[in-house]
């Protein structure tokens, strides 16, 4: 008998769906207290996860999200440099069109 294999679920900070860890984006506070997007998820630091689609981005933006799970405040260009990222992700995940 084969085990099957463990995945990581983490939780969007914005819709609070849960995921596998993979296909989420973490967000990190580096311990110089820049905040940063871990492509690989590997960054030292305390991190949190968005979905890969703007609205959740846009959201956890607007309410503050990134700076309640981060314990920071987000600076302007921290906030513009994460805006910018957000430009890139598509508007809906295409298993939400199912």
């Amino acid at each position: 008998m084969s085990r099957k294999k463990h995945i990581p679920q983490r939780m969007c900070i914005a819709c609070h769906a849960r995921r596998d860890k993979r296909s989420l984006i973490r967000v990190v506070r580096l311990a110089d207290g820049h905040v940063v997007v871990d492509v690989k998820g590997k960054q030292n630091g305390r991190g949190a996860y968005l979905c890969p689609q703007q609205s959740c981005w846009t959201q956890a933006l607007a309410r503050g999200h990134l700076n309640r799970a981060l314990r920071t405040k987000l600076t302007e260009d921290e906030i513009a440099g994460l805006r910018a990222y957000a430009a890139t992700l598509p508007d809906i995940l295409p298993s939400d069109n199912d």
